[in-house]
Formats: C-alpha cells, sequence, structure tokens
C-alpha cells in the first residue's frame, strides 16, 4: 500500500478524519495514510486548526510545517519505521 502524502510503500494504513471526530468529523470525510504521517499532523496541529484550516489533502500537504516533513520522509527507505516525536502546540 502506498501512503498518498509521503508516497512510501507501507505494510498498512490508518484511517485520518479530515475533519476530527473531536470537531464533529464521525462521518466525515476521511484519508488512508500511513502512521508515520498520521502522527506527525496531530503532532504538528491541533484539531480546531485540522477543521478550521487543514481539512483537506491538498491543504495538509501544502502546509509548510507537513512539507518539510514529507520532503524528508519520502527519502527514507519505505522499510524503514520512522519515529515522530511529539512536539509541543504553541
Amino acid at each position: 500500500m502506498q501512503c498518498p502524502l509521503c508516497q512510501r510503500e507501507v505494510e498498512m494504513l490508518t484511517v485520518h478524519h479530515l475533519i476530527p471526530k473531536q470537531k464533529g468529523g464521525n462521518k466525515g470525510p476521511t484519508i488512508d495514510i500511513c502512521p508515520a504521517c498520521h502522527k506527525q499532523i496531530h503532532s504538528l496541529f491541533d484539531n480546531t486548526r485540522l477543521a478550521q484550516e487543514l481539512n483537506t489533502r491538498e491543504k495538509l500537504e501544502t502546509e509548510p510545517q507537513m512539507q518539510k516533513f514529507l520532503s524528508w520522509a519520502r527519502k527514507q527507505k519505505s522499510d524503514k519505521r520512522i519515529r515522530v516525536r511529539r512536539k509541543k502546540r504553541k
């Protein structure tokens, strides 16, 4: 399976709610992405920003912090496990 964000071949994908469930996105649009991208998204952004500003795949891909991560992640081997450090959000 290929992650639509980082383009890496991975063993499994996880479901990311484009509008977080806490913000009413229970039955809203989702995308299947790799665990590393999923963790990175939730590490960088709070649910309010995700719901209001970053609620499409395209918006996530063009956000500068995600672009930096995706640029790095795309260079990693498919079999390499990417560890994501939780960051303190401002």
